[in-house]
């Protein structure tokens, strides 16, 4: 039995800068620091929560666990093993165990694709089962995010489906490999309040259900306090502040923290 107390994720003093283009306005190219050495850790089993405002850095960080994006410094470990540079067959490893559930479904789906080779596609790329027990894996992905019967959704399109379904359809798509680590970006950003809530508890059934650990990424502390079992809040690329969620409501520390919670409405007293 794994235990839910050891650590799954863990960021060492992460950095990245980004270097914007030089034009013929805009002069010399320019350096943007995302992260600076950023620290934390993500405990088995948990949804722990990156808040912060747009330009904090909290998406790049998700996109560097992922390995959609390589740090300039630091290191990142995944069950306490060093993933900061793999390559090859160690990287295709570890994105059948790590995934990533993104913004807007409507970008991160292939308008070409239907709702089953969308969803199969990880299954076929890691050469998981074959055409017959993929269609039974498929079926049992998309009854996990309320997609039912699955079988009427299996050849719609994302153009055919409201932001809902397809944020629905891309978080199947995420989950079909069973992994053990997910980085779910801003997933209900582009929904109203009731369908955010119905993501939320898919995400909460599925850490009960498959112990599958989360990122939760959100500008929104009402969001993360909702969902997550603890919080780090990110300002400009620094981490200013990590706790439970209710630690963080209640006793905020930082300045920038407090001034979030002052922003919202509901947790002012």
């Amino acid at each position: 039995m794994k235990d839910p107390n050891k650590v799954i994720v863990q960021l060492e003093r992460i950095s990245k800068t980004f270097r914007t283009r030089a034009s013929f306005l805009k002069g010399d190219p320019k350096e943007i620091v995302a992260l600076n050495r950023v620290s934390f850790e993500i405990r088995r089993g948990e949804i722990f929560g990156l808040v912060g405002e747009s330009g904090s850095g909290k998406t790049t960080t998700g996109r560097l666990i992922v390995k959609l994006e390589e740090p300039d410094h630091g290191k990142l470990l995944l069950d306490g093993n060093d993933i900061t540079k793999i390559k090859g067959k160690t990287l295709k490893d570890f994105r059948r165990k790590v995934q990533m559930i993104f913004q807007d479904p409507y970008q991160s789906l292939n308008p070409y694709l239907s709702v089953y080779d969308s969803v199969s596609e990880p299954l076929v790329v890691h050469n998981v089962g074959n055409s017959e027990t993929r269609k039974d894996m498929v079926r049992q992905s998309l009854n996990s995010v309320g997609l039912a019967p699955p079988d009427e959704f299996f050849y719609r399109y994302p153009h055919q489906m409201s932001g809902g379904q397809r944020q629905r359809v891309a978080i199947a798509r995420a989950m079909v490999l069973k992994p053990e680590f997910v980085v779910a970006d801003e997933p209900t950003s582009m929904l109203d309040a009731s369908l955010a809530i119905h993501i939320f508890n898919i995400l909460s059934e599925m850490r009960k259900k498959l112990n599958v650990t989360f990122l939760f990424i959100t500008h929104s502390l009402a969001a993360a306090r909702y969902l997550c079992d603890r919080i780090a809040v990110i300002y400009k690329g620094e981490m200013v502040e990590t706790g439970s969620a209710e630690d963080i409501i209640q006793n905020p520390q930082h300045p920038y923290t407090q001034a979030l919670i002052k922003a919202h409405p509901r947790f002012r007293h």
